[in-house]
Parts: structure tokens; sequence; C-alpha cells
């Protein structure tokens, strides 16, 4: 099939690699035997850091001894990866499956670039959890199949704790907010490190809210950043600046949050596990007082809500193997690979049910009670331009820091926002 050159695609990809090793997996129900793809090979893109080493080797093994067919994965980098999917999905021999950000899905499946994977969902997808199998889903069709997925935690100093006298890591808001002041008081540390434009954040706490950044109206989408859940959200984020003085009209990489951390004299920060890493390179002494625990929420039986990042796998809808690539999917998205990915990289997987193969991964253990609450950014192809630097929402948020009402700074970014959802994609 002819298609023209899709249009290149602006979200920013995320993320992450973590690990492997699972329960048994039951029989998934295939048809698929030693003979019935030989002599074929399945091309998949990954991203770098996406396939952990022993995950990749066992499920090659087990995939070619059940089919008969070669598997071959090619290795991407996210830099550029938009107009290099965008290309090869234009094109007469794609690679038949693909990983793409979650956020990233939408956009391409509208262009008719993926194929619908509805009847993959009925037969193996029941049970994924449905936050993240949202991401996946385009005008009501599955043009893809969650993979796996991150979101922030709070990084924390237990030495910095204890000295405030606090022993046990807050279940609510408000408790947060206390252990923070507390922390003000008994010790000279900034409690809690958070520059202004976090804006995954602060996505994050939108999502807790049960709003959307975006309303339709008649056929097109417009701003939405003056809903009063908005503001609320908005509102939450300010308190927690409040504890912090860190520069309202940076984001958490200037400067990198982690390293800020490691200097020894903050008491938390907000971001991803693998921040704790950074800290660490930055200053081997902070590693024996790092901890982590999840955002806290209004109630102690509901986490914060989270930004969800991670990945989808999806099939080219021009690949030659739809069979095989189902095939692929089948058992890469299994209970047992599944788990192993989890085990091995400390990955989110797609099913709650998988997340006991997270256990004794501390920072997993802190994402993983997010990840049936969290969400993304609006999972529609005209946001992708909304994020492009400068990212109109940044600016709605330090002008609130800085003391501009939210209906005043929803007003003043909400022509950009509109502008950029006109854009044709």
């Amino acid at each position: 099939m002819k298609r023209k050159l899709i249009a290149a695609i602006g979200v920013a990809g995320m993320l992450v690699s973590i690990a492997a090793c699972g329960s048994d997996d039951k029989d998934s129900g295939s048809k698929a035997g030693p003979d019935s793809f030989k002599g074929e090979t399945l091309t998949v893109w990954a991203m770098d850091g996406s396939t952990p080493p022993n995950w990749t080797k066992d499920l090659t093994a087990a995939f070619e001894k059940k089919t008969g067919a070669k598997l071959k994965f090619e290795t991407q980098k996210w830099d550029g990866i938009q107009q290099k999917i965008t290309t090869a999905l234009s094109e007469s021999t794609p690679p038949d499956v693909i990983e793409v950000g979650n956020t990233q899905t939408p956009a391409y499946a509208a262009t008719g670039g993926l194929a619908d994977l509805s009847d993959l969902k009925k037969e193996i997808g029941a049970d994924w959890t449905e936050s993240v199998s949202k991401s996946s889903v385009y005008e009501g069709k599955q043009y893809a199949a969650p993979w796996y997925f991150a979101n922030r935690v709070v990084v924390y100093n237990k030495k910095i704790w204890a000295e405030a006298g606090i022993k046990e890591t807050p279940k609510t808001r408000d408790e947060f907010y206390k252990d923070l002041e507390t922390i003000g008081k008994k010790t000279k540390a900034e409690p809690l490190y958070l520059p202004g434009q976090n804006w995954y954040f602060f996505d994050g706490l939108t999502i807790g809210q049960g709003a959307d950044l975006v309303k339709k109206e008649g056929d097109k989408y417009v701003s939405n950043l003056d809903d009063p859940k908005v503001t609320k959200a908005m509102e939450i984020y300010k308190k927690y600046a409040s504890y912090s003085k860190a520069p309202k009209d940076k984001d958490e990489a200037t400067p990198q949050q982690a390293e800020v951390f490691a200097k020894g004299n903050v008491g938390a920060f907000i971001g991803m596990g693998w921040e704790g890493g950074t800290a660490v390179a930055a200053n081997k002494k902070i590693e024996k007082d790092l901890g982590y625990f999840t955002i806290p929420g209004e109630t102690a039986d509901k986490p914060e809500g989270v930004f969800l990042g991670g990945s989808n796998f999806a099939v080219a809808a021009g690949s030659k193997k739809q069979e095989l690539a189902k095939e692929f999917l089948k058992m890469a998205l299994s209970d047992k690979f599944e788990g192993a990915l989890a085990k091995e990289s400390g990955v989110i997987p797609n099913k709650q049910s998988l997340e006991s193969n997270l256990k004794g991964n501390a920072v997993a253990e802190a994402a993983a009670p997010g990840a049936a609450v969290g969400g993304t950014t609006p999972l529609i192809p005209e946001w992708a331009a909304v994020e492009n630097t400068p990212n109109p929402i940044k600016n709605y948020m330090t002008s609130v820091l800085n003391g501009k009402s939210p209906a005043a700074a929803a007003k003043a970014v909400e022509g950009e926002i509109n502008k950029r959802l006109a854009q044709k994609n």
C-alpha cells in the first residue's frame, strides 16, 4: 500500500531501562509451530536501553524455537527517532515491530502507519492496567500494545530526615507538607528542591485532580488551563514550591536537580528513579543516604497522580509479516517475558499482577503504586506541538509562582496553546 510521507511528530521521547526474570507463562493459545514461519526474519526496532541482555537473549531463543523464524533487534537512538519512524512507516518495507513512545502513539496511528491490534487486545490484553493501555488506543481502536513504563517518585536524603526527627515517610500530601516544614525548622537543609518548571510533575498533579489540559470546542481542541481542577493542581504545585529555593523560571534539568541534591543539603526532590544514580555519580558519598517513596496523594489509600512515561509496541501497517509480528507480541508481552523485563530492568510492567517482579528494587517499589492512578499528556496528535520549546505551560507555571493569578496566567498563554493545537500534523 502506498502512503504519503507522514509528517514529523514532535513529542519528546522518554526514558529508562530496567530488567528481567519472572513467573512461568501459560500457553498463549498460539497455533504457531516450529516450522510455521521457517525462513522468515522479523525485524524489531527497539530503543537504546530498552532491551536488557538476558531478556533479549531468552526471548530470541524462545521465539525462534517456537516459530522457526529469525528475530532481529535493531537498536535505535531517541534523538531524531520521530522523523526516522515517520519515514520508515511511509516506506514499502518498514520494520515489522516498532517500539514507540507512549505519548507518540496516537500521532503515528492517526497517519494510518500502524496496524490495528484490537484482536490481539482481546486475546492477551484483558488485564492490562487501564492507565498504561490507554495510550495505545486511538479513536477506539488498539493501534499498539503497552510494554513498559516509569514515573516519578520522591527521592530523599535519609540523613536529613533523621536529623529532623522524622521516623516514617509520609502517606498523605498533608503529612508530606508537615515533614517538609519540620525539615525547614530543625535542619539547615533546603526541604525540597523543586524548580518552577518541572512540567511533568505538574502534569501528574493535574491527572490526580482528574483534569484535562485540553477540551474540545466544535471540531477542534483548545486550551483547558482555566479549568478549576487545573487551577487546584497548580495551587498544590505552588505549595510544594514554597519549600524550595529553586529558580522559578527553570526546569529540573537546568541545573540537573539530582546534582543539586547530591551536594547533601537538600531534603528531597521529585524525579525519575534513575536520577538517584545521577546523584551518586556526582557524589558517591550520597549513596548511603538515598531513599525513595511514592508521591503521596490527598488520602493514604490513593497516591498522587503521575505522568506515565514509557513505550508501546506497534506493528507497521506496511509490514508483510503481520501474523509473525503478532506471534512476537504474544510472546514478548506474556507474563513470563513481561515479568522478566520488569525484574531485570525495574520498569513498571503492563499489568499490576506482575508488579511482584519489582520486589527488592527500592525505586521500582516506590514507583509502582502510582502506575494505576497515572496518566499522560493529552492523547491526541495535535498535542505534539504544544510541548515544543518554549513550552507555554512552563511559562504559565512560572507566572503563577511569581504571583500572577492562575486565571490570568492561563489567559496569557492560551492563545499560543490554541495556535499550536491548530497546526496540521
